[in-house]
């Protein structure tokens, strides 16, 4: 999917940037022939298996699978957005870029200022307390707390002093005026009107950073024996056009590489936590910012990661705040886990009494929050338990498994995890795994129970029953069919695969498809997702060409099958191309014909591996190798 930005631009940005200058940067580059190789930094490379290819302008690791442009490779190295790689790569390339939809030039040109202006912010906070004598106390809070000096420095921590102008004084004669630092969350308009206070007056600050390591807010921690009763133990920025809390996590800039590396995040819930754990070696740790783990924070956290440790106080309300985002992370296909901590110790404290050893043991125990949540919800079932009890135990848990999406749009890892608590579901609850894929089914699609079982032993179920059987529902209620799981059509799934490879290697033959062939008709979202953009370039008037398709997405992902279908295309013949095309076309004009609704009304009429007889024999024709399907297009 594209960014909305001027394909212009990016154009423009592309051409600007050699991909073996930028990925020389960060990965020494070995030149082979025609091609740069490098050990690859996403996995545990022994022989170099990242090539670069400069003629292509494209990178591509044979081992993980990924691949792209110079965008996706900044935006996989920095764990960063495609508009952030793009801005990055522009400024690098000394090209201005226009202002986004929606977004002036002075607008664009105000946040820069901005962000300039919370730098500077952090820089005169972080000089105090290093420097100033009446910074003692703060010094000597830190050290309290046993956070070290080479801490203070790289997480660039710093102290207010208790006066209420300090910051604003500071400023005077620089371009960074008080309504400037009122907008950055820094001071706050006086209610008479007239002057600004200091927000962290009096505090011990810890410096909100984001991905890209540029300071945006701060958290101040007030000190013991402050004379301000009335003062929040903790207060952090309020929401500016830099800052919103429910979007970022402390410690992320710190993180993100420990975090892209393992694939797994520690969420904590102060600054200290996340500060001493890093001391202690775990470096993948990171805290929420006065606020609950909301559905924002998931989808940062899934850039980086595949699984999240939730750290949380072991007392009742710990308990409640992880079921409320339960669903949040199964909708994500997010993995979380539940660690609670023994004794009411915080992180910190464990880390400080225990150490690093007995923390990674604790890690060990963490729980996954849907087994947590099972556990809870099953765990007074016996053969005694009512009918309602039954049911609303079912319920609660098929109603958040039923929050993930369903069908080819599942990944591997959340299938398997489905079925092994449907499998124990079944039997702790006394129902056949059938009906519960059904009302699975029903709350995906948002409807009412139908007649609801009654427990009985689970029996020995056909594997393609509930799929013949919801089918037969389907048409029963008028509803479109939908495609098959990817589980049953591996046929399928090459001639698609292999029509797209065509159509890239050969761009002039897509008029010619596009009269035959509707979008429909390709299962593989991805594929579908490219097939349409066939379309939409084509009746533009533009080539659909590997180069224009690269600009065209700014989904890592996508970019990766591309470049992964350039690598096949690239050794297609025309001739060949031509009578491949042809017999492609009329296999998926038998495939439309024979699967109409009133095919499937009955399972003699279904189609089975003998209806792709045809496809079969083609394949056959094809060259070795070919034919397997790539885990990135499904």
């Amino acid at each position: 999917m594209s960014s909305g930005l001027s394909t212009d631009a990016k154009e423009m940005v592309r051409q600007a940037i050699d991909i073996v200058d930028l990925v020389g940067e960060y990965l020494p580059l070995r030149r082979e022939g025609r091609m740069y190789k490098a050990l690859c930094p996403w996995h545990d490379d022994s022989k170099p298996s990242l090539t670069v290819n400069q003629e292509r302008q494209i990178f591509r690791c044979w081992v993980c699978n990924i691949g792209g442009d110079v965008f996706s490779f900044l935006m996989k190295h920095e764990n960063v957005t495609f508009p952030e790689a793009l801005q990055m790569l522009a400024d690098r390339a000394g090209i201005k870029l226009a202002a986004r939809p929606g977004e002036s030039a002075d607008a664009a040109e105000q946040k820069r200022m901005l962000f300039q202006a919370m730098a500077w912010v952090e820089q005169q906070y972080h000089d105090y307390l290093l420097r100033s004598p009446d910074a003692e106390p703060a010094r000597r809070y830190l050290e309290e707390r046993s956070i070290t000096p080479e801490t203070i420095n790289q997480w660039h921590l710093g102290a207010a002093p208790d006066r209420w102008e300090w910051i604003v004084e500071q400023a005077r004669g620089t371009r960074y005026t008080p309504q400037m630092l009122s907008e950055v969350g820094v001071v706050g308009e006086r209610r008479s009107g007239h002057g600004f206070y200091d927000r962290f007056k009096g505090r011990v600050l810890f410096s909100i950073r984001d991905a890209q390591a540029r300071p945006v807010a701060l958290g101040g921690r007030i000190l013991p024996g402050s004379t301000d009763a009335n003062a929040a133990k903790y207060i952090n920025s309020p929401e500016t056009p830099l800052f919103s809390k429910s979007s970022l996590v402390y410690g992320l800039d710190q993180a993100k590489d420990a975090m892209a590396k393992s694939r797994v995040a520690m969420v904590m819930e102060g600054y200290t936590d996340v500060l001493t754990a890093h001391q202690f070696g775990f470096r993948n740790a990171v805290a929420v910012l006065g606020t609950a783990l909301g559905e924002r924070h998931i989808k940062l956290l899934r850039r980086f990661v595949d699984q999240v440790i939730l750290v949380l106080d072991g007392d009742e309300a710990g308990r409640k705040r992880a079921d409320e985002v339960l669903e949040l992370f199964v909708a994500a296909d997010l993995d979380m886990r539940l660690l609670t901590l023994p004794d009411d110790l915080d992180p910190a404290e464990f880390l400080l009494e225990r150490g690093a050893e007995a923390f990674q043991a604790a890690l060990g125990t963490a729980v996954d929050a849907l087994e947590h949540k099972f556990r809870c919800v099953t765990e007074n079932l016996d053969g005694e338990s009512s009918i309602h009890a039954v049911q609303r135990a079912v319920e609660q848990i098929l109603a958040t498994l039923a929050k993930a999406p369903g069908g080819n749009e599942m990944s591997s890892a959340a299938r398997l995890k489905e079925e092994q608590i449907l499998n124990r579901l079944g039997r702790k609850a006394g129902l056949s795994e059938e009906s519960l894929r059904r009302r699975l089914l029903d709350l995906r699609r948002g409807q009412a129970p139908r007649s609801y079982p009654q427990p009985v032993r689970a029996a020995t179920i056909d594997p393609n029953a509930a799929l013949h059987d919801a089918a037969e529902e389907d048409i029963e209620h008028g509803l479109p069919l939908a495609p098959p799981p990817r589980v049953i059509m591996p046929r399928r799934e090459k001639a698609e695969r292999w029509l797209i490879e065509i159509l890239l290697a050969w761009p002039e033959l897509v008029p010619s498809v596009l009269d035959q062939i509707d979008v429909s008709q390709i299962y593989c979202p991805r594929r579908r997702e490219l097939f349409a953009m066939f379309r939409q370039l084509t009746e533009a008037g533009v080539a659909p060409t590997f180069e224009r398709l690269m600009l065209e997405f700014d989904d890592p992902a996508m970019k990766t099958l591309l470049v992964e279908l350039d690598e096949e295309h690239r050794a297609i013949n025309r001739q060949n191309a031509e009578r491949e095309l042809r017999d492609l076309l009329d296999w998926f004009h038998e495939q439309q014909a024979e699967s109409t609704p009133h095919a499937f009304g009955s399972p003699a009429n279904r189609p089975s591996g003998t209806d792709l007889a045809s496809l079969q024999q083609l394949v056959q024709r094809k060259r070795s190798g070919r034919g397997a399907t790539s885990a990135t297009d499904g």
